[in-house]
């Protein structure tokens, strides 16, 4: 056994939540990391690591790069798929690692440009507590308690709402329950950062939501001021960037004017400004000499200074937006649905100079995304919201790729503000994949792609509960206690401003939320009066949206695949799918539809052609069908014997007619009155098990009777 008491001793903190104990321990593992937390909530761990390079990055950003990683190992799973490891982040990976970004960002210094890393490895989950809020406090804890230069810890609590009372941290089994699911980051002092999904929870349930999860925090980041202590690590100074006071004087004197012009919208449109402002900033920096780079450096940064300066200016003092608009004023609003004539549904959402088409697509069961879950195996997302945000849409020119983070995180807020207006699958057994193609973009596209996509839907058919729109909020802190909250902020708000707070929701109430803050926080008192004027802006935007299409409509598209609904016994499920899947397949092919058999019997037949609809609906009444003892059925005899045939009533499936029930006279030999291949009327007298008894003769006896009741009435009515 290693001797191992030269080492010191790791430290421990611990704090309940939500009725479960929250650990945070470092000094054990990953010694050579800057700052290493190895957390663990329930049988939850989660090791996050934070790391930075020795040197500074020339780039004039901070450099921070962060990923989140769930390793299957962790429960007990092996990757699905060829290859057995884990590949490229899932974006599940990718939300969380925003999640984590998103409120640490504005918290480092200003100055800081040295590369800088946060890795969260979730290396233990026990299906019940979910790591993501995990790895944002550990992201935190392993900062803090290193010598980067982060200075103010966060913590992050999940919120549900459970049978009318909050919930810390519900587990992953009450998150499918909860009408609320918040995550909520913050200092000892405000919030820093939403995330939430909601099924049309008021305003003010999102309000006691957001303090309820403070207090949580607040004991939270305590322990880890507390495991903070106990190392008590020295911090990294950072030197404030270089700024020449006297060179932002002198710009402001010789270009402030212009510059000021320059950024006015209203005068000029975003496209036209964007230009005079680079253009002057060019002018500027042409006028310093090549040789003196820093002097260059500096200019610009002056300038962007005077550039921000001129905008807070305007709306803190001179209460003036860039383009002209009141505070609470939403830009102009077009709506158009139903212009792309061959798609399912498509509408066309037009704010300002921000603009989405969004297009929906129906399909089938196997077009349904299949998702390899830490928690959950065999899981499938029938709803699919897909964000682009092409370089055109914004006058750039790059590269065509892939999804970036961003455009998967504005998708998956958008996917979340409709999802709890879908239909229940049972009614709507369709999959369906909307797409949000940006066209333009001026501010909040992702809150534009929520007001196209729930018209698309309703374009297409889709029987959503309710319409649903979005809008962008800003806020602009000033000294003083001066502030200002903006309505459907554009890019310059957004760019300059202190809050990106984004709303979607119905009538009734709130479906999705983001907020991100760039200060150190803002109180409750702030988030209240933004949620009321979010409130004004997307009623006003939904009574546009209802002038162009008020309900879904009551059929979908002709060239969107039909749906035909039968229900099978289940023990005929076996017969309809045949050995190896032969009988269905052959349907498939004959008919060229699309089958989904469900495990309680019900069958589901997709086809755009009402004829093919039609066949394979037939096709599949013939094979499922069962015998009832009383129908008649037109059968076809397919083997005699000495004591009576065997008719078959549907495709595999026979009876047996007794030679006494084929005739009301005696009959010597079966073959005299029935051969094989001919048709014959039946009725089912008896079902045993498997055996079915059938008879001619009840049908002779009743036609003869019915004649003979006949011959009465008519004699009857004679007299």
């Amino acid at each position: 056994m290693s001797d191992n008491s030269h080492l010191p001793a790791p430290h421990q903190v611990s704090v309940e939540v939500g009725g479960r104990t929250l650990t945070l321990e470092t000094g054990k593992v990953a010694k050579q990391a800057n700052g290493a937390v190895y957390a663990r909530y329930g049988d939850t761990v989660v090791l996050v690591t934070a790391c930075m390079a020795s040197t500074l990055n020339e780039r004039d950003f901070l450099p921070l790069t962060v990923d989140y990683r769930e390793y299957t190992y962790s429960a007990g799973k092996i990757p699905g798929g060829f290859f057995k490891r884990e590949g490229r982040p899932s974006e599940r990976e990718i939300l969380v690692s925003r999640l984590i970004d998103r409120p640490m960002r504005p918290l480092f210094p200003d100055a800081w440009r040295n590369e800088t890393q946060i890795v969260a490895m979730v290396l233990s989950a026990d299906s019940e507590n979910d790591p993501d809020v995990i790895a944002v406090t550990g992201a935190s804890a392993a900062s803090y308690c290193s010598d980067l230069p982060f200075d103010k810890p966060i913590a992050a609590v999940r919120v549900g709402l459970l049978n009318g009372q909050l919930v810390a941290n519900p587990t992953v089994a009450e998150q499918k329950t909860s009408l609320l699911n918040i995550v909520v980051a913050g200092t000892e002092d405000a919030i820093v950062m939403v995330e939430a999904g909601s099924l049309e929870v008021s305003e003010d349930t999102v309000v006691d939501a957001l303090e309820f999860a403070h207090a949580q925090i607040k004991r939270i980041v305590g322990a880890i001021r507390e495991l903070h202590a106990k190392l008590n690590p020295t911090k990294v100074v950072v030197a404030p960037l270089p700024f020449d006071d006297k060179l932002y004087a002198e710009i402001e004197k010789k270009h402030g004017a212009r510059l000021h012009d320059a950024l006015n919208t209203e005068k000029h449109p975003k496209k036209q400004s964007y230009h005079l402002v680079d253009a002057l900033k060019q002018e500027i920096v042409d006028a310093i000499p090549e040789e003196e780079e820093e002097k260059r450096a500096l200019a610009v940064r002056a300038f962007e200074r005077l550039r921000e300066k001129y905008f807070r200016d305007d709306i803190l003092l001179a209460h003036r937006r860039p383009d002209g608009r009141a505070f609470d004023q939403v830009r102009a609003i077009t709506c158009e649905v139903g212009m792309l004539p061959r798609v399912h549904g498509s509408a066309l959402f037009t704010r300002g100079e921000t603009q989405a088409l969004a297009t929906l697509t129906l399909g089938t069961k196997e077009d349904m995304q299949r998702l390899d879950l830490l928690f959950e195996q065999d899981t499938f997302k029938r709803f699919m919201l897909h964000y682009n945000f092409p370089p055109f849409s914004v006058g750039e020119v790059k590269f065509l790729r892939g999804p970036g983070r961003r455009e998967i995180g504005h998708g998956a807020l958008a996917e979340r503000s409709l999802m709890t207006l879908l239909p229940p699958e049972t009614d709507f057994p369709y999959a369906m994949r909307l797409v949000s193609d940006i066209l333009e973009s001026n501010g909040s596209s992702s809150m534009a792609t929520v007001c196209g996509a729930s018209l698309a839907m309703m374009d297409a058919g889709v029987p959503i509960k309710a319409a649903c729109a979005g809008i962008a909020m800003g806020l602009v802190v000033g000294d003083h206690g001066k502030y200002a909250i903006l309505t459907d902020i554009a890019g310059a708000e957004d760019h300059y401003g202190d809050m990106d707070f984004k709303v979607a929701g119905t009538r009734g109430g709130i479906n999705a939320l983001q907020m991100d803050i760039k200060v150190t926080g803002i109180g409750i008192g702030m988030i209240r009066e933004a949620l009321a004027q979010a409130k004004k802006a997307r009623l006003e935007i939904l009574d546009i949206m209802d002038r162009t299409l008020a309900a879904p409509r009551s059929s979908i598209s002709s060239y969107a695949p039909r749906l035909y609904k039968l229900n099978i016994p289940t023990d005929k499920i076996r017969d309809l799918i045949g050995p190896g899947g032969k009988k269905i397949k052959s349907i498939i092919e004959a008919t060229g539809v699309k089958i989904d058999v469900l495990e309680d019997g019900t069958v589901h037949i997709f086809s755009t052609s009402g004829a093919g609809g039609d066949a394979a609906l037939q096709m599949v009444r013939e094979v499922t069908a069962s015998a009832e003892v009383g129908k008649t059925y037109l059968g076809k005899v397919v083997r005699l014997a000495d004591f009576g045939a065997f008719v078959e009533i549907f495709p595999g499936t026979d009876g047996l007619l007794h030679i006494s029930e084929i005739s009301e006279h005696r009959i010597r030999d079966v073959r005299d009155e029935l051969k094989l291949g001919d048709q014959v009327l039946v009725k089912v007298l008896s079902i045993e098990g498997n055996k079915i008894r059938l008879s001619r003769k009840a049908l002779i006896r009743e036609q003869r009777e019915k004649q003979q009741h006949k011959k009465e009435a008519s004699s009857s009515g004679a007299d």
